[in-house]
């Protein structure tokens, strides 16, 4: 059992008056200044050129047969990045969706919000049967209702959903009906044909909202997976901070982590929220990562940096650690890999 002392020194989430926020002094919100300029004055930067280009600078690999992804493999973790936050994971018997978004757009209505400039390489009903669901926040581009649909369509109550704490209601409107929310460092089971799977919830630097009204009224997260075999980290939507040394202290070395590359332009707004690839990397090493995915990029033009940017970023940002390409990549659009565990000390490059 985790000792008290242990537990009251990890960092808690800040609830006050209703609201949620983060506890750490890395994280300030914007000037409004400065977000007026971002959203109303600054020009796009993401060049974001016509399809015909994207088919060969970002390519898609379609899926369009998933008898392979019907059982999880028998060894190593199996991760396919659909686009944005969305992956499907697969492990130890279990399969896992992450921030699922299949949808066109992601914004209040279907024909309204951020319109993908790379669609998703496989459909709802293309999916494997999937075991479990994990939301890092509200979002739109990361909480997407119209996929909620199809997803309780599909799977309905035998799909389990996890959840920051405040987001149970929500999905319960919307039709979810096996759900459970947890706050940060609560851990509860999984169980898939007789093998029990851990799921963590654990700390970001972030904030929350769907509306004008309802800023920061739910909780944000990171979620942690361990199977008997493997484990799996969801870095969701964040800043850096100090919190992730704690997250790889306690449940580290992951075989695999899905973390945020992208989305981090201008930084004078959103340095806080977002980090960029040399900051990914830094989360990287706090937790032990074994191998990591570069998620959060290439799906939707969000922000302003250049749309190809935060691979090449990221690729820099290892060379200047030392540390091996393939500790840390990014994959097309419909690409999975199996992960397998590997010694820590081999992702550094022998001077």
């Amino acid at each position: 059992m985790e000792e008290t002392s242990d537990m009251e020194a990890l960092d808690k989430p800040i609830f006050k008056d209703g609201r949620y926020n983060n506890p750490w002094d890395t994280w300030r919100w914007p000037p409004l200044k400065k977000m007026f300029r971002w959203f109303l004055l600054d020009k796009n930067l993401s060049s974001v050129p016509s399809q015909s280009i994207l088919n060969s600078s970002l390519p898609i690999v379609p899926v369009d047969n998933n008898e392979e992804l019907e059982t999880p493999p028998s060894s190593g973790v199996r991760l396919l990045w659909i686009g944005h936050a969305s992956t499907l994971v697969q492990f130890d018997g279990v399969t896992l969706l992450t921030d699922p978004v299949f949808g066109s757009r992601c914004g209040l209505y279907s024909s309204f919000g951020p319109k993908r400039y790379r669609h998703s390489p496989m459909s709802v009903e293309l999916l494997p049967t999937v075991n479990a669901v994990i939301i890092s926040h509200n979002h739109y581009d990361h909480l997407d209702i119209w996929t909620v649909s199809k997803l309780n369509q599909r799977f309905g109550k035998n799909l389990k959903w996890f959840v920051p704490m405040g987001n149970k209601i929500w999905l319960e409107n919307n039709g979810c009906e096996n759900v459970e929310e947890l706050t940060w460092w609560q851990e509860t089971k999984l169980s898939v044909e007789g093998k029990e799977i851990m799921v963590a919830c654990t700390p970001c630097q972030h904030w929350s909202n769907r509306g004008l009204l309802d800023r920061c009224k739910t909780l944000w997260s990171s979620w942690v997976v361990k199977g008997p075999n493997h484990s799996f980290f969801f870095g969701g939507d964040t800043g850096y901070c100090s919190v992730f040394k704690q997250i790889g202290k306690k449940y580290g070395p992951f075989t695999v982590a899905a973390i945020p590359i992208g989305a981090y332009y201008p930084r004078d707004c959103l340095t806080c929220q977002h980090v960029n690839p040399e900051e990914a990397v830094e989360i990287h090493k706090d937790i032990k990562s074994m191998s990591s995915v570069g998620i959060h990029w290439g799906t939707f033009a969000l922000t302003y940096e250049h749309y190809l940017e935060p691979p090449i970023k990221l690729k820099k940002a290892l060379k200047d650690q030392n540390l091996e390409e393939d500790a840390f990549v990014t994959l097309k659009h419909g690409e999975s890999k199996i992960f397998q565990e590997k010694p820590q000390n081999s992702q550094t490059i022998s001077k």
